[in-house]
């Protein structure tokens, strides 16, 4: 029951953030200069980038896993 009640507290009860895209766009448009947007666009791509990385790592690991645990049971 305090957990439900706690979930509705934070459910109705949130607080207002400002939206970064909105002031990264503004700011990068009125530069002159692409390196700033070219950096931050090499940066958006690292960020996406890294979730890949390990849940592909993580397949990895379960894959030599199983295959290691296949082989020691055929054997």
């Amino acid at each position: 029951m305090k957990r439900f009640l706690l979930s509705l507290v934070f459910l109705f009860i949130s607080l207002s953030a400002s939206a970064q895209c909105a002031m990264c766009r503004a700011v990068l448009e009125s530069e002159t200069d692409n390196s700033m947007a070219e950096g931050v666009n090499n940066g958006i791509i690292y960020l996406a980038a890294i979730p890949y990385l390990l849940m592909g790592g993580l397949i990895w690991f379960i894959y030599k896993s199983r295959k290691k645990a296949k082989r020691t049971s055929q054997d």
